[in-house]
């Protein structure tokens, strides 16, 4: 790390780990809270991780790698692994990765570049499992009043947020920037934020936890959709009830006009639906979306109900309606104006609701961190980045984060995804520019890293890394390595 001290800033260093280049005092850190100022030497503030030390200590591990098959191309020794998190970065890209850590794995030559990166190109993709409606696709995301992402779209029970990115670092006010910066490394952290999305519901987020949508915690994650849920649990409906509705937002099931229910022989009830119909028993915008029944906005299902065919209907006939998670029920027998009177269900109905609800699964906020290794980034790794990303691309050198591994998104560039709740504890950092600081590790065999250009007078063997002082251990009750949720 540089120090430099100049006229203007007397007794104070500067620090050159990001583009704000901070003077910092005597006694005190940075605008970024990672580099202080300690006697005069400029030291990182976190611990530089490396697992073994954080398992003497009785934490958990990320298994680095979850097969038997594997064929050892990382570097670690038993329980042993340099993540870089707390190692510093390449800013500003001139110089090499702080740690180059070479180790013979089963006879071969290995070598991991590890790095903090900042990341102004970055952002998080949340997955949030519930039928409750957050809002319209393309909504706008706030946190503290300010537009920090927006809606994409709805999976199969869940609805998906796309936070951050440059847009929302860079291009928007100063406040933006700052407010999108703290939600995104609050996130990453695994912490809990509260989120508002115009024209929907606020939401708190927080990985690997229920949401809690309008200040209600989300239980459980849908069975499937109206119609799935009818083949499901046709046959234990026969011959116990007459008719059974489905309700949901997207795909409304009707049990006598499915197929399954066609293959069952169950008779025509001369029930009329509202909303479109797609194909038999199944029904699309039945109500506006909401908070209510199966993700639609009505609290009476009877509402998506147009009158009985007194054709096909006819007196003391029997209907289950039920949401796709089990949450809404009710039993309902026609009197004898063909009129659904709710009744008290049957124990062997309540059965088969309380069976939906026990396969429908927890629901949970799934939080991606996603960035982009860029060249200068690489350049930390090799004088000739393309190189490494070619390496990548071929398989020959493996990208974790914080040990944690990562999906690296096919096409140009080394643009990667990781499941935060795989990373230590306290993985991200951030500089004020504003910009994300996560950990990125590239392992390889020694030969191909000096096949690619790698930077060959800066590799250290593990065990000098091990006994440096630039590696410290993390109180042992802080960093909790692996799934956390």
């Amino acid at each position: 790390m540089v120090m430099e001290t100049t006229s203007a800033a007397i007794d104070k260093i500067r620090c050159d780990a990001c583009p704000v280049m901070c003077y910092i005092k005597p006694g005190a850190a940075g605008a970024c809270d990672r580099y202080a100022n300690h006697e005069g030497k400029l030291v990182r503030v976190d611990p530089h991780v490396i697992l073994e030390r954080t398992v003497s200590h009785g934490g958990k591990l990320v298994p680095f790698s979850r097969t038997e098959d594997w064929d050892g191309k990382i570097v670690h020794e038993p329980s042993t692994f340099v993540t870089a998190i707390g190692a510093g970065t390449t800013y500003p890209d001139y110089k090499p990765a702080p740690f180059i850590v070479s180790a013979e794995v089963d006879g071969v030559d290995m070598v991991t570049v590890v790095t903090e990166g900042i990341f102004s190109y970055c952002g998080i993709k949340v997955k949030i499992d519930t039928d409750r409606y957050l809002g319209p696709e393309t909504a706008t995301v706030r946190a503290q009043g300010e537009a920090v992402g927006h809606v994409t779209t709805s999976e199969y029970g869940s609805q998906m947020l796309s936070l951050g990115g440059v847009h929302h670092l860079t291009g928007g006010s100063k406040k933006e920037g700052r407010v999108t910066c703290d939600t995104l490394m609050d996130l990453a952290n695994c912490k809990a934020v509260e989120l508002t999305i115009d024209g929907g519901a606020s939401v708190v987020v927080q990985a690997g936890q229920p949401p809690i949508v309008n200040g209600v915690k989300e239980e459980r994650m849908r069975v499937g959709c109206g119609s799935a849920t009818i083949g499901m649990f046709a046959k234990q409906w026969h011959g116990k009830v007459d008719e059974v509705v489905v309700v949901d937002d997207h795909i409304t099931g009707v049990l006598s006009e499915h197929q399954a229910g066609k293959l069952l022989d169950i008779a025509d009830t001369g029930i009329k639906m509202k909303g479109r119909r797609s194909t038999p028993g199944r029904y699309f915008q039945v109500a506006d979306p909401g908070t209510g029944w199966g993700g639609t906005n009505i609290s009476d299902p009877l509402a998506i109900l147009g009158p009985f065919d007194a054709k096909e209907a006819k007196a003391g006939l029997t209907m289950l309606m039920v949401s796709t998670t089990g949450e809404h029920s009710s039993y309902y027998v026609l009197d004898e104006a063909l009129k659904p009177v709710e009744t008290e269900m049957p124990a062997d109905l309540k059965f088969s609701v309380e069976r939906i609800q026990e396969n429908c699964e927890p629901a949970l906020c799934t939080v991606l961190f996603m960035a982009g290794a860029g060249g200068s980034l690489r350049a930390g790794v090799t004088d000739n980045p393309v190189r490494l990303t070619r390496s990548v691309k071929d398989a020959l050198t493996r990208v974790t984060s914080g040990g944690a591994p990562v999906y690296v998104w096919p096409g140009g560039g080394i643009t990667y995804m990781v499941d935060v709740t795989q990373m230590p504890a306290g993985a991200f950092g951030y500089v004020p520019t504003p910009a994300l600081v996560a950990p990125i590790e590239f392992t390889m065999k020694l030969s191909d890293y000096a096949a690619l250009g790698g930077h060959m007078d800066y590799v250290k063997p593990l065990s000098e890394v091990q006994g440096g002082d630039d590696v410290r251990q993390l109180p042992w009750q802080n960093p909790i390595p692996g799934p956390r949720a």
